[in-house]
């Protein structure tokens, strides 16, 4: 009884729904749609991923446990040893295993929001207390709030994210050092970081993952879902200060990452020619949408280091614009939630889903 007490009000996280979902209610075939609504790549994974995929050896034998050779190419990827790398089900499992190991019931964790709702989600799952600080109205992080919080609170865990999810922002060096001198474990999630910069190596200098060996109390995420194109495949890996690493391995469930999951992003890491250029064109098409949006009277788009820009919805309501879009075939975020009142998130898709969303936005000029 006291188990369903608990969960008569959990706030559920709001998932995205997939192609075959949104034709059947939509009454549209998916290539109809203009799916801009979950920052998927719409290009997809290598091709070389999909040969690996046709070809795959021993899928009715376990996967290694240890992802060995994920991580080793990882290591090579990220300049990080591999001893500090632990691959999951997609970054999502990750944020679950370090709470789960982190929290006792009543612990806090401190969130920035507007930001990624799994933060909260999983921090009440595993029996925390989410203490919520507020982002500026630019979306940078409150640090005196933060610092204020941690004094007050002491909470165990503080949740960034790099560029932020829904607006685009990157936290600057000065301000995630000055956090880090806190005693709280620090997870930074670096979803988003490939898009940022303007050349396809710009993101090894935006991303801190290199920092978490000198660091105790620095966790940095990374997926790919985003770069790789392999959302539908759910893989993700983070690097964690050597201290935590054997509990990690203790708790995590343990063929946890599929052989599917594995050699995609394996043969992903095999690929980057292919998909660092598939990333510069998503660079390239944000700026292109920015400028058209900015030339929309009623959105004011917010620039962005991600693939997805956050629009401000002026003179006319979010949802009847989101509702407007939606009667069109074409899907964006909308957020009902205060922080976010009136704006609509738009992933970048590809020229010909820009220009359809821009005909219909021109509807309503």
């Amino acid at each position: 009884m006291k188990i369903a007490e608990r969960f008569n009000n959990f706030q559920k996280y709001t998932p995205i729904e997939p192609f075959e979902v949104l034709s059947m209610r939509l009454g549209r075939k998916p290539e109809d749609i203009v799916k801009l609504d979950a920052n998927e790549n719409p290009y997809g994974p290598a091709p070389e991923v999909k040969k690996a995929m046709a070809n795959l050896a021993f899928i009715n034998i376990y996967p290694d446990p240890e992802s060995r050779e994920l991580r080793e190419k990882l290591s090579t990827f990220t300049n990080v040893d591999q001893k500090f790398l632990i691959a999951g089900a997609g970054a999502d499992e990750l944020i679950d295993l370090l709470l789960r190991i982190l929290l006792e019931p009543g612990d806090t964790v401190i969130n920035c929001p507007p930001t990624f709702g799994m933060y909260a989600f999983d921090t009440r799952l595993n029996n925390g207390a989410i203490i919520d600080i507020n982002r500026n109205t630019d979306f940078s992080i409150n640090i005196q709030a933060v610092k204020n919080s941690v004094d007050k609170n002491s909470p165990k865990v503080l949740f960034l994210t790099s560029p932020n999810n829904p607006d685009g922002s990157l936290i600057s060096d000065d301000e995630l050092i000055e956090l880090l001198t806190l005693p709280v474990m620090v997870v930074l999630d670096e979803a988003y970081i490939e898009f940022t910069g303007d050349r396809s190596e710009d993101w090894k200098s935006k991303s801190r993952i290199q920092w978490v060996p000198r660091f105790s109390n620095l966790v940095v995420l990374r997926t790919f879902s985003k770069w790789a194109g392999l959302a539908g495949l759910r893989v993700g890996f983070g690097a964690f200060p050597e201290w935590i690493i054997p509990t990690l391995w203790a708790a995590k469930q343990p063929y946890n990452v599929n052989v599917a999951a594995n050699q995609a992003a394996i043969t992903s890491l095999q690929s980057l020619s292919y998909l660092s250029n598939n990333v510069r064109k998503i660079r390239q098409e944000r700026e292109k949408l920015f400028d058209l949006l900015s030339d929309i009277p009623f959105l004011q788009p917010v620039p962005s280091e991600a693939n997805f820009i956050l629009c401000r919805v002026k003179n006319i309501t979010a949802i009847f614009l989101k509702n407007f879009l939606l009667d069109r075939g074409i899907m964006v975020r909308y957020y009902e939630t205060p922080l976010l009142k009136n704006y609509v998130r738009i992933s970048i898709g590809k020229s010909d889903d820009h220009q359809k969303l821009v005909q219909a936005l021109e509807e309503l000029k």
